[in-house]
């Protein structure tokens, strides 16, 4: 979710849902450690509770970019070890790091050693050759004798060679039953699936079925109404904290904070996009942003032009 995922995305999200566990983007240690770009951590306390997820492969780096996540106020750290990426892989951290599971226990020692955050592990059930079966235990036992006591495993092999990283959300085929087999077989961990998911009675039928959480990237993005909104209730069995409406109210004061500091809308709006997804007049919201928000000087306006050219299609539909 690099790129996508960043901190006007991740308020935009808590506007629809109170209780779901965000992520930052992946943020590289090297980033945090020798270019001190520490802008990358920037975020709201209203975004809690939110996990800053980092990659590297350097135990050393990792440590102190963990304890610069705890300084800026991140209570659970993430290490990526599923992105399958080529930027990733050449800096040799991501999915890469599932065929040296020595070096990620190494790592997560030095990162719980260097701060009091809660520190998990993404990762794949295996890389290209390795066979997902006996791999993804051993794996697992090993982060866990290091002190790790929650992953969160994409149900789908990383082919780090010949697959592009748009090809190795599709290929190979999901293995969701292996990794209910990791619960049954590791009970004392705490373990979430990602991975294909996109509705959510998929994931209150995995919990169901015994998993700790579900984690839900690109339809949870794209599809945002559909996703969020519904959370709260659907699987916290808490009150759902606003509607579609209600959610562009809630960014509102927030869009006029940050373009006072001079932020452009468009760097806001572009996580929107999708809020209305599957209702009437939704492609006019789209094209009203996505033309408009851009502009030198857009503000709100543009949003309320966005809603009005929305609700007038719903209006023209209903009298057709």
């Amino acid at each position: 979710m690099m790129d996508w995922t960043d901190r006007h995305c991740r308020y935009f999200h808590r506007c629809l849902s109170r209780h779901t566990t965000l992520y930052t983007e992946m943020v590289t240690a090297p980033a945090l450690v020798r270019g001190q770009a520490v802008h990358l951590l920037r975020h709201d306390p209203a975004e809690h509770p939110v996990v800053l997820q980092l990659g590297g492969s350097d135990p050393v780096e990792l440590a102190q970019a963990s304890a610069m996540g705890w300084q800026a106020g991140y209570r659970e750290i993430n290490l990526n070890c599923g992105c399958p990426s080529d930027r990733v892989q050449s800096g040799c951290f991501g999915a890469v790091l599932m065929e040296q599971p020595e070096r990620v226990a190494e790592i997560c020692r030095a990162m719980i050693a260097a701060s009091p955050a809660r520190i998990t592990v993404k990762c794949r059930i295996g890389v290209d050759d390795q066979e997902p079966e006996r791999t993804l235990p051993a794996f697992l036992e090993t982060v866990a004798r290091a002190g790790v006591g929650h992953v969160i495993i994409h149900a789908r092999k990383a082919w780090l060679a010949g697959l592009s990283p748009k090809e190795n959300r599709e290929i190979p085929p999901l293995d969701h039953a292996l990794v209910l087999a990791m619960k049954r077989a590791f009970p004392e961990l705490r373990i979430t699936i990602n991975g294909g998911i996109t509705t959510l009675a998929q994931a209150r039928a995995f919990l169901d079925q015994g998993l700790d959480g579900v984690m839900i990237g690109r339809a949870a993005y794209q599809r945002p109404g559909d996703l969020l909104l519904g959370a709260d209730a659907e699987i916290f069995g808490a009150q759902a904290q606003s509607d579609r409406q209600g959610a562009v109210a809630l960014m509102r004061p927030y869009i006029v904070r940050e373009l006072a500091r001079g932020t452009r809308l468009a760097a806001i709006t572009r996580h929107m996009l999708g809020l209305f997804a599957g209702h009437p007049g939704a492609r006019f919201w789209r094209r009203v942003l996505s033309e408009q928000a851009h502009r030198p000087g857009a503000g709100l306006g543009v949003l309320e032009s966005a809603l009005t050219a929305m609700q007038e299609a719903e209006v023209a539909r209903a009298g057709s």
